[in-house]
Order: structure tokens, then C-alpha cells, then sequence
């Protein structure tokens, strides 16, 4: 009985701290639609103030993308519904924050290729 017991609360936590994410990686769909964010964050000349505000809240990532759910009646003319809500999605993941910064950064340095 003890042993049941025991097994059960061992199996429960076997995954508690595993830092994989469940959706699997990155589509590049999902690539395709972080470019175009990173794009719009540029163009608006905003890219160093959203990656310092996107850095700061790496290990908030969760928190920030159910504040995402909860903002959604506010910002529908930012993006199409869909295309929200697959950017909640991706922004819950742990590399879809991660994969948002390197997006502005790379599409800052095009900017700047460019001006050049």
C-alpha cells in the first residue's frame, strides 16, 4: 500500500520540473508570424525597448501570455484573431520568447544593412 502510494507521488512529479515544452518545436508557420511581429516592432522604431521589456520577463513567459488572453478585446487591430491567438500560443512556450527577441534583433540588423 505504501508502495502504491509512493509510486504515485513519484510519477506525478517525474515531470514537474522538466523544461521541454509539450507543443514540440517551433513550426514555420509560427517563424513566419514572430518575423512579421519583429518587423512591425521595428518599423515603429520600438525594437530596443521590446527586447529589454521581453528579456525581463523570460521567466514570466506564462504569466505574460495569459495577460496576452485577458488584453485580447483591446488589441484586435493589432493582429487578425487567429493570428493572436497562435502568438499567445507560441509565447506560452519557452522558445517562443526567445525566438521573438532573436526576430527583432535580426530584423534590426536588416533595418540597418539597409540604411547603409
Amino acid at each position: 500500500m505504501a508502495k502504491d502510494a509512493l509510486r504515485k507521488i513519484r510519477d506525478g512529479l517525474r515531470h514537474a520540473f522538466d523544461l521541454a515544452s509539450p507543443h514540440g518545436p517551433l513550426t514555420e508557420e509560427d517563424r513566419v508570424l514572430m518575423g512579421r511581429i519583429a518587423r512591425a516592432v521595428v518599423k515603429r522604431q520600438m525594437s530596443l525597448p521590446a527586447v529589454l521589456f521581453l528579456s525581463s520577463i523570460r521567466a514570466l513567459n506564462s504569466v505574460g501570455s495569459q495577460a496576452l488572453v485577458f488584453l485580447r478585446p483591446f488589441v484586435t487591430g493589432l493582429l487578425n484573431p487567429a493570428d493572436y491567438d497562435r502568438m499567445i500560443a507560441i509565447l506560452d512556450r519557452r522558445e517562443g520568447l526567445e525566438t521573438l527577441i532573436e526576430e527583432i534583433e535580426a530584423a534590426e540588423a536588416s533595418g540597418k544593412d539597409r540604411t547603409k
